[in-house]
């Protein structure tokens, strides 16, 4: 049994001037959601052995924030190729991912990681209608692959356990009005 965990870099600030995508930060209110999610992992006790990250500076700050309401420090691979990913590609990772690890952190960009739980799990339930509706920052999804290798995983498909955004767990976190 390998568990997918996938999470979206929080909220980036646009106005920021930066002379490149990459290297646009989080503002005030993705930093305040990261530290959220980060909590709320810890919270289920949800662990995992292995984080694959793009290397943007808004999942690296994303996860640094993330380890704030975790408690603990998180060391992912990053991963140039998971920049602005394609299902493909991340794909591709996911088969890469060690066997030795039960549960994988994956953070990165949309539309990719929307993409990819979709096309993971083929059910048509209530959490996938939701992911299909929006993928919003800082949301993390739980995919769970009934396979021993993660060179498996793709063609087995996946249950989604879990799709929890930011706002289920602090209304002041959704959409600005």
């Amino acid at each position: 049994m390998k568990t997918l965990l996938v999470l979206r870099h929080a909220k980036s600030g646009w106005d920021d001037p930066v002379a490149r995508d990459f290297d646009r930060p989080l503002n005030p209110k993705g930093q305040r959601a990261a530290v959220t999610m980060g909590r709320y992992l810890r919270e289920q006790g949800l662990r995992f052995d292995h984080v694959a990250a793009s290397p943007a500076v808004r999942v690296q700050e994303t996860l640094a924030q993330v380890a704030t309401g975790y408690g603990a420090a998180i060391a992912p691979a990053w991963d140039q190729k998971l920049y602005l990913a394609s299902v493909g590609t991340l794909l591709d990772a996911i088969e890469a991912f060690p066997d030795s690890a039960e549960t994988v952190l994956l953070s990165g960009h949309n539309p990719g990681l929307e993409e990819l739980v979709l096309d993971l799990t083929a059910d048509s339930g209530e959490l996938r209608g939701e992911v299909a509706r929006k993928f919003p920052t800082a949301a993390l999804a739980e995919l769970r692959f009934t396979v021993d290798r993660w060179a498996d995983a793709p063609s087995a498909g996946a249950e989604l356990r879990r799709f929890v955004r930011p706002r289920d767990l602090d209304p002041s976190l959704g959409p600005d009005g």
